[in-house]
């Protein structure tokens, strides 16, 4: 069968060529996922900073308890946003450890240097030198709070040098300190370059007081090194944290390591359960239809004898056979892509430098092994009604077939448009991730429902659109409604194609356009204040009182942002927050308050988003449990509830209670509103110079960059779904294309039994303007509902936004393709002599 199946596969290029290319690009989408996926797997971080210990103690994620099932209960783990800390006492109780030389707590300082301001940096105390280890190249160690110690990389290309001085800003506060050595890891020590104060120094800098970012663990050189792991781990859990070890420092020792984990994990896994949906459905329907367009000769070898498990054995090997092809140029194609994404990806900030693409055999097997089930499971169904029917009747069932399915194909229709319509309240009962996830379901059940129903649906709108295109086109009409009808199931694998296309796009896309065009109108029209006060290091808080002094300015309010991890139903999500002092904060921010008050918010209470409340089913005056962004565990009375969450969080909190739980300590911004006839410009400026880096700005500009912000954050996922939709739209042209190609005979006997070549076109473009009238239709229904669903969930509007030119984008779009694609091979059909086309195989 294998040597029948590659001498069909030689002869037959042409007809085999549209199934090559689906299975092809389908495995290029999906390496690339895959790609992502197993290296984010792969992906530590650099461990050298922490390259002498043996186990690093941190607190980076936050496990949490979510419903329990049979018994079971469920555990979710989230990346802390702002990365937890652990007790100074766990150092002492690891140092205390049989086989432990010593243990060295090690702080984390956000600073930036002056001399090099460009050149990511952090500040530790000496004391962590051990752990890389670091050595003296010159100089000393530093004695006094005015003096530092430089990584070499650092003090290179600034010319920095024992004796000289520099200045340091950290905690929003510029400082001159004084060169008294430099230092070095051989070389061995990659992501930020280290500056260390004095231990002392560093703990009086530290924003948590009496805590450390991580302990690094360092044995005897006896040590029973199992054992004194053992122990690790057991004190690293009764503190909360964990114990890393290996390569696994890496991700202790730079966080944005497990950040960028975490997302090429998540974006690569959820985009490829999508992409294994939109290939599964253009595979399945290439490879029928390529089947179903051979019938002729299935049924001619079914007549010489040939037994139905032979019929099928050639079509499953002729199907395997185009998989390996197929993965032969997808597997290439598919890393090639993966670097493209990975390079896009950290040239805008998503992943860091040293975010490599790892692996490869892995993913490339599970992906050729997925495609080639997907088309040998295609091409034994497609094959099973060909092979089931007698040798007697083959060649009479090939001429004339039925036109719709059996009831099972009906039944199983039926189920997945009620599941879509069901999903659609289960979507408007749930909100973020979990919305998102219902409706992308909901889209799919919709799709694989039309797929199911395509031969209803199609012969339905041949007979309404009998008249029209009878009309329209006369008697070419009146061919083009006797062939939708007749060929209804054939077309199946067209409109399926044609609707996914237009389906996802229209859902997706517009989306992401509503997601930024809600946070951005949001954050418009919800600030009141004329000026903002920003600081790329950070702002103090005495920042927002020097503003409340100066003259004109009638309320000045800090805003300090970060992410809390909130309770919901299925499992707890990271959501946006931000910490204010509430004394004047009706006067610069309307968050649009619906129940209670921000003037109660104070240590204790927390405002929350009327969306997040209902997700959460906290009400007002409820006691709310969330974790703050180093997981720490609150509970807070709700105080106001606000509609104004996409622009500024779902959570405010008073600015008190996140003292000591975020990175920097800081104020990201203050917002300023002056008195009408005020002229406090020139007394901004100055106050903003006394601030490092400081600027003051109108609020216009301030949404302006919160708009490019949030453009650049959905350009992963509109680029994730201009793949899929142009995956769907070439599985489109793909699939009409070999439709077109197949009526080669059928348009030949029509031009011999009188049929003029303009009646032959204008029959095709009446058939083409139904069928696509009616996948656009069904498309466009499909997108609307799951749209405006999705949209109500996640944002409360009632009505999506859809600019103009993007619903004419996708529409013409699709439909030019569509008829490009039918057109230009008919039009090569058309240039066959008739009597040569009756004698061309199918």
């Amino acid at each position: 069968m294998l040597r029948l199946a590659a001498q069909t596969l030689r002869h037959r290029t042409g007809g085999f060529l549209a199934t090559f290319v689906a299975l092809a690009a389908g495995v290029t989408v999906l390496m690339t996922c895959a790609l992502l996926v197993e290296s984010g797997w792969r992906h530590q971080g650099d461990p050298h900073r922490y390259g002498a210990a043996v186990a690093v103690v941190a607190d980076r994620d936050l496990t949490v308890d979510g419903p329990t099932v049979l018994g079971e209960t469920e555990r979710t783990t989230v990346l802390l946003p702002e990365r937890g800390s652990v007790p100074e006492r766990v150092a002492g109780d690891l140092a205390d450890v049989h086989g432990v030389h010593r243990a060295v707590g090690d702080r984390r300082l956000v600073v930036t240097t002056t001399a090099a301001p460009e050149l990511p940096t952090t500040g530790h105390g000496w004391s962590s030198t051990a752990l890389a280890p670091y050595r003296l190249v010159s100089g000393r160690p530093p004695r006094s709070d005015g003096e530092i110690a430089v990584d070499a990389r650092l003090a290179g290309p600034t010319g920095l040098a024992p004796g000289a001085t520099t200045e340091v800003v950290t905690g929003g506060v510029s400082r001159t300190y004084e060169v008294s050595g430099v230092v070095d890891a051989d070389g061995t020590a990659g992501g930020r370059a280290p500056l260390f104060f004095t231990d002392a120094r560093a703990a009086a800098l530290d924003p948590h007081p009496g805590r450390y970012d991580a302990v690094g663990v360092l044995t005897a050189p006896d040590a029973d090194r199992d054992a004194v792991l053992a122990e690790v781990r057991r004190i690293a859990d009764a503190a909360g944290a964990t114990a890393y070890t290996g390569d696994d420092r890496g991700l202790a020792a730079e966080p944005e390591s497990a950040a960028a984990r975490s997302l090429a994990l998540g974006a690569g896994a959820a985009f490829a359960g999508y992409a294994a949906a939109v290939v599964g459905f253009v595979v399945a329907g290439t490879v029928g239809l390529s089947v179903r367009h051979r019938r002729r000769d299935l049924a001619l070898l079914r007549a010489v004898a040939a037994t139905p498990g032979q019929v099928r054995a050639m079509l499953l090997a002729e199907a395997g056979l185009l998989a390996l092809l197929a993965g032969a140029v997808g597997v290439p194609a598919g890393l090639l892509a993966a670097r493209q994404v990975r390079d896009a990806l950290v040239t805008r900030g998503f992943l860091p430098d040293d975010f490599a693409v790892r692996g490869g055999a892995l993913s490339a097997a599970a992906v050729v092994v997925t495609v080639a089930v997907i088309a040998l499971l295609s091409a034994w169904t497609a094959a099973l009604r060909v092979t089931r029917i007698r040798p007697t009747e083959a060649l009479g069932e090939a001429a004339v077939e039925r036109a719709t399915g059996g009831r099972a194909r009906l039944v199983c229709g039926l189920a997945c448009v009620a599941g879509a319509l069901s999903l659609t309240v289960l979507t408007g009962a749930t909100d973020g991730q979990t919305a998102l996830g219902a409706a992308m379901g909901m889209l799919y059940l919709f799709v694989l429902g039309v797929a199911l129903l395509a031969p209803w649906i199609n012969q339905a709108a041949a007979r309404l659109l009998g008249p029209v295109l009878r009309t329209v086109w006369g008697d070419s009409g009146y061919l083009a409604a006797a062939n939708l009808r007749a060929n209804a199931r054939g077309t199946v694998a067209v409109l399926t194609a044609l609707v996914l296309s237009v389906g996802l796009g229209g859902t997706v896309w517009f989306l992401q356009d509503n997601l930024e065009r809600q946070t951005v109108v949001q954050s418009r029209e919800g600030v009141l204040a004329q000026y903002v006060l920003t600081s790329g290091t950070g702002l103090p808080a005495s920042a927002v009182a020097e503003a409340r002094r100066v003259p004109g300015v009638i309320a000045a309010t800090g805003v300090r942002r970060t992410s809390v991890v909130v309770p919901d139903r299925l499992e707890p999500q990271t959501v946006p927050a931000q910490g204010i002092d509430p004394l004047g904060a009706d006067r610069t921010l309307d968050l649009r308050v619906r129940s209670g008050s921000l003037d109660a918010l104070r240590e204790g209470t927390v405002a929350v988003s009327t969306a997040r409340a209902d997700a959460a089913g906290w009400r007002l005056g409820d006691r709310a449990r969330l974790w703050l962004g180093d997981g720490t565990p609150v509970t807070l009375r709700v105080v106001a509830l606000y509609e104004r969450g996409w622009g500024f969080g779902d959570v405010t909190l008073h600015r008190r209670t996140l003292d000591g739980h975020t990175v920097t300590g800081l104020d990201d911004r203050v917002l300023i509103r002056t008195a009408p006839d005020a002229d406090a410009e020139a007394a901004l400026a100055e106050l903003a110079r006394r601030h490092p880096g400081g600027q003051v700005t109108d609020t216009a500009r301030l949404t302006g960059e919160l708009a490019e912000d949030v453009a650049v954050s959905g350009w992963l996922n509109k680029m994730l779904v201009t793949v899929l939709v142009g995956y769907a739209v070439l599985a489109a042209a793909d699939t009409l294309v070999m439709a077109a190609l197949a009526r080669t005979r059928e348009l030949s006997l029509l031009r011999l039994v009188g049929v003029t070549r303009g009646q032959v076109k204008r029959m095709v473009h009446a058939e083409q303007a139904g069928l696509l009238g009616v996948a656009l239709l069904i498309g466009a229904a499909i997108a609307a509902v799951t749209l405006t669903t999705v949209v109500r969930a996640v944002t409360g509007a009632a009505v999506p936004h859809v600019p103009a030119t993007g619903w004419a984008t996708l529409l013409g779009g699709t439909a030019a393709l569509a008829l490009l694609a039918t057109v230009l091979p008919v039009a090569r059909i058309l240039r066959t002599a008739p009597v040569e086309g009756m004698g061309v195989r199918e």
